[in-house]
């Protein structure tokens, strides 16, 4: 494709993206959200087909609740919602890197990012502290 020449149709793009992904038995691909401008990962979900093209289509992250057994539209409840910024598939198929804005944290915990807990000299630690108390965030029930 050229730079001139006229970009496919959104979901004729979605469809070529779905054909690369190789879903599990379970129809569901992990999906890592990164921050797009530093680089941090903030958590790891699953998406089926149904979540993927919602992601693409609402341009926010949509996964898949294994609890639920539904899709789970990131800040439902909370307001921490994740705008998609980039959507990259790996070399396999099988991982999905959305690179988001979030807003607020990404975590249940109220912290920032799902990953606050490191292997350090004394054991494991705790590397981020909590910035909004969970039950602030789930106040409308999640």
């Amino acid at each position: 494709m050229t730079p001139q020449d006229p970009e496919p149709p959104a979901a004729q793009r979605v469809e070529e993206l779905l054909s690369r992904i190789a879903f599990g038995p379970d129809g569901l691909v992990v999906a890592v959200a990164q921050q797009h401008d530093s680089g941090e990962v903030l958590m790891v979900a699953w998406m089926n087909r149904e979540a993927v093209r919602a992601t693409v289509a609402e341009g926010q992250a949509v996964y898949w609740s294994r609890s639920r057994m539904r899709l789970w539209r990131k800040g439902e409840t909370s307001g921490q919602v994740q705008r998609l910024v980039e959507l990259r598939i790996d070399c396999d198929g099988d991982a999905l890197l959305l690179r988001v804005d979030q807003a607020g944290v990404a975590c249940h915990t109220g912290r920032r990012s799902c990953f606050f807990t490191a292997l350090g000299p004394a054991g494991l630690e705790t590397i981020l502290e909590v910035e909004v108390d969970p039950s602030r965030l789930y106040a409308t029930g999640a």
